[in-house]
């Protein structure tokens, strides 16, 4: 098979800042996403249902969670050589820095990397959202005989100036590279896309940020410690050098590296047709198994809402929100607009009862809009916050406001009444 000979290294990225506050106590790829799920587990599940089940996850920050959801999550047969391994930045006789970039990070887990057969290595991104059979691209690599292919998305004007743009001649083949154009340099730049794309205006080759390295050249690359990452350094040194191929995609496809877009996209699954299909079982997500019950909901209004296993739903009305496992909501409260994570756990009744004891999830007659709720919140009574574009960036020990969407913390403690 293809992907016998094809090795997988995801990219869990730096310290997540543009994620903070939900990258605080975690790294990026363990951040949960759609009710159920880490961000790991997308390009993870791409991965398995291309037939790649041979994985590296290389991280820096905050990496304990993402060790413990891939230990638990990730088992394969003791009679197949299927993994996926964690490598968490270490320092070495040869190494005694951070990882300074996306290559340096390869670079610096390369004398892991090398102990395994593989003729390929497939690049990938931890915080992208998309379904991607890999297996058309790999096999467009080798039959093109390239020595490295880069997965691209034909983007509009108005975004191109936010990537890093290619442009291929009509064999696929990249003659060209800028990273991030000023929107006068444009005109030059234009691709040959799909005729769908062209009616959307979509006429320029974004990276995606996938890439396919032959072996041999990722090791006569790597060796160089002066390039640090593959979009700014890697890709445009080798354009024109190595023979280097645009791979088009034209299914759905996000970067959720902010705030914003990481809402967009968990808001965007409440569609009643969502750009990212959870339910193709072709495409299906795996995530850690988890024995939960099923929901509970008790005389409450729902409309456009996605709602995990495990939950006791008390509220009047939630609509086009997205409820994590676990979620406890009271009575007469009304959510909207908002991306409840859930809780790690359950609370006995015990301690529900008990006042000296924080009753996690969202209390009675609440009001929530525009919000991310992380893992463990306790949500007091009568508490109103309206997120929007009116409020100003801020920040306390509890909650982060960030392009108009409030983000309470993990584990944070709203008292009763809090306004917002």
């Amino acid at each position: 098979m293809i992907n016998d000979k094809v090795l997988a290294i995801i990219l869990g990225g730096g310290q997540g800042s543009r994620l903070y506050p939900l990258t605080e106590t975690r790294s990026k790829p363990a951040v949960p996403i759609a009710g159920k799920y880490r961000l790991v587990d997308i390009p993870i599940s791409n991965c398995i249902n291309s037939n790649i089940k041979r994985m590296f996850v290389l991280t820096q920050f905050n990496s304990a969670s993402l060790n413990r959801h891939i230990k638990n999550t990730y088992h394969f047969s003791f009679f197949s050589s299927a993994f996926v391994d964690v490598l968490a930045a270490e320092q070495t006789p040869d190494n005694k820095t951070w990882f300074q970039g996306t290559a340096d990070a390869v670079r610096q887990s390369m004398h892991h990397v090398v102990r395994h057969s593989f003729d390929y290595v497939l690049i990938l991104s931890g915080d992208q959202l998309y379904q991607m059979d890999y297996e058309l691209m790999i096999e467009g690599h080798i039959k093109s005989k390239a020595k490295i292919s880069i997965a691209t998305i034909p983007v509009n004007a108005k975004d191109a100036t936010s990537f890093g743009i290619l442009k291929a001649n009509d064999k696929d083949v990249i003659t060209s590279f800028i990273e991030k154009p000023d929107a006068s340099l444009l005109p030059d730049w234009k691709s040959e896309v799909s005729k769908d794309m062209k009616k959307e205006g979509r006429n320029y080759l974004a990276s995606m940020g996938i890439y396919i390295f032959n072996r041999d050249l990722l090791i006569e690359l790597m060796s160089d410690p002066n390039t640090i990452d593959f979009g700014k350094e890697i890709i445009p040194q080798s354009v024109g050098k190595h023979k280097t191929l645009s791979y088009q995609y034209e299914g759905y496809w996000t970067d959720i590296g902010n705030i914003d877009s990481f809402f967009d996209a968990n808001i965007g699954l409440t569609k009643s047709i969502p750009d990212f299909d959870l339910y193709d079982k072709s495409k299906r997500i795996y995530s850690r198994a988890r024995m939960l019950p099923a929901t509970k909901i008790s005389g409450t209004t729902l409309n456009k809402t996605v709602i995990a296993e495990g939950c006791i739903i008390s509220a009047a009305k939630i609509e086009k929100s997205v409820i994590g496992i676990r979620s406890r909501i009271g009575d007469q409260s009304t959510i909207i607009n908002t991306y409840m994570m859930g809780n790690d756990h359950y609370q006995t009744l015990k301690d529900i009862e008990n006042p000296q004891i924080n009753t996690i999830g969202i209390g009675a007659r609440c009001f929530i809009k525009n919000a991310i709720l992380d893992k463990n919140c306790s949500i007091g009574d009568d508490v109103r916050i309206n997120g929007g574009t009116h409020l100003t960036p801020d920040e306390t020990d509890s909650y982060a406001i960030k392009d108009g969407i409030v983000v309470i913390k993990k584990g944070a403690v709203i008292p009763n009444g809090f306004i917002l």
